[in-house]
């Protein structure tokens, strides 16, 4: 399960990263509900403890919770059946059965001007709840995906759902997403964590209808799905880097990144999406040597002391890789779609790294109390930020006025 599961480190984190994009005032309902999947697509994914590929209770619709639910949605429990902590948990009925796929909830507001922060509450124990789907129910799911069969000691870590504090999220509808996407297409920009997402997506909806791959056969890691009856495509651009990279050497795990150059391999094929889901993260630790200009060495990052030339830290060439791929989105003419940036993923491998040792056993999130973002990951996704900040402004000039970015937490 090396490159599987995305957030193990930061199962609360979210709840600390409130910006002004987190704004839910959508006069289109449909767009509403669209950003509502890709937000629960990130929390369900990204953030343990519904570890991939077992999911349960993802959403697409909001709803205020009632003043009865939210008064007695802070009960403790401290069953046998439990994990050995009190956790908050659910005192509604959530669905016992994985055939239960209706939106059981209130949505009778998600067209009002409610407000409601996804990334913040906490999440839920809820012990009788059943995964979406398994890997022997999803075929978009690779054998060493199989998250039984490498390390996990039980199903509790399909059990927990994500409660937001100020509002409801229903259970997912796939039909209703598959309406809502019907005749537009969804590109994912970026490396295994945007691949799991992918799948994660094909594997809810598969439920109600199954793709038909229309991949290149050329392009072994980019992959294109169609749903002939929905008329929608879905695709994954692999670009774990998203500027123009090369490895110095072969198998010598350093790379060469080119920072004022875009990865061709996704940014020659965006033009008629409507919707780019796009992130990166966790490449950039690896050793690199730093080019603009096609062959200036301007700086490296984990490299030999006796390389002459600027040793740069982390963020230094993830900014500029950030800043080189909005500015490239921004100059394509032609591209109408909107852009969703889903911030940084941290190491999730505890007892050691993914491949030194490190394993992905873990059964429940981690509490509030329990981890921050701090250090490289917070200054990681501070950088992304601030970049993101700096695209939007270009892009509200470029577009009159339209907002052309979205930041999932």
């Amino acid at each position: 399960m090396k490159q599987l599961y995305a957030l193990d480190d930061q199962a609360v984190l979210p709840i600390n990263n409130k910006n002004q994009y987190h704004d839910h005032q959508k006069s289109n309902p449909k767009f509403a509900i669209l950003r509502g999947a890709v937000t629960v697509l990130t929390i369900l994914t990204l953030i343990p403890l519904l570890y991939y590929p077992l999911l349960s209770h993802p959403s697409l619709l909001l709803s205020k919770p009632s003043s009865s639910s939210s008064s007695s949605s802070s009960n403790l429990i401290n069953s046998s059946s439990s994990p050995d902590l009190l956790l908050t948990t659910s005192t509604s009925s959530p669905s016992t059965s994985i055939q239960d796929v209706v939106v059981q909830n209130s949505v009778s507001n998600v067209e009002s001007n409610d407000k409601c922060d996804l990334f913040a509450g906490k999440w839920v124990w809820e012990p009788e709840s059943a995964p979406y789907y398994t890997n022997t129910t999803c075929t978009a799911i690779h054998e060493h995906q199989n998250c039984m069969k490498y390390g996990k000691p039980n199903l509790d870590f399909t059990k927990w759902r994500w409660r937001p504090d100020e509002c409801v999220l229903p259970l997912f509808d796939p039909e209703k997403f598959l309406e809502i996407v019907r005749g537009k297409s969804l590109g994912f920009v970026g490396d295994s964590i945007a691949r799991n997402q992918m799948q994660s997506l094909i594997c809810l909806i598969s439920r109600v209808d199954y793709p038909v791959e229309v991949s290149d056969a050329s392009k072994l890691q980019t992959k294109t799905w169609f749903y002939s009856n929905y008329n929608s495509t879905l695709s994954i651009f692999w670009s774990p880097y998203p500027v123009k990279t090369e490895e110095a050497t072969p198998n010598s795990g350093r790379f060469n990144l080119y920072l004022d150059e875009v990865d061709p391999e996704w940014i020659t094929h965006i033009h008629n999406y409507d919707y780019l889901i796009i992130s990166a993260g966790q490449w950039f630790f690896r050793p690199s040597m730093f080019y603009e200009n096609n062959t200036d060495l301007v700086g490296c990052l984990y490299c030999k002391d006796d390389i002459n030339c600027t040793h740069f830290g982390v963020t230094y060439g993830y900014r500029r890789a950030f800043e080189t791929m909005f500015k490239a989105i921004n100059s394509l003419e032609d591209f109408k779609g909107i852009t969703f940036l889903r911030t940084n993923s941290p190491s999730h491998f505890e007892n050691g790294l993914w491949d030194k040792g490190g394993n992905c056993i873990r059964t429940r999130p981690f509490m509030s109390n329990e981890t921050s973002l701090n250090g490289e990951n917070l200054d990681m996704y501070t950088t992304q930020v601030e970049e993101l900040e700096v695209a939007e402004r270009d892009a509200v000039e470029k577009n009159d006025g339209l907002k052309r970015f979205r930041l999932l937490a």
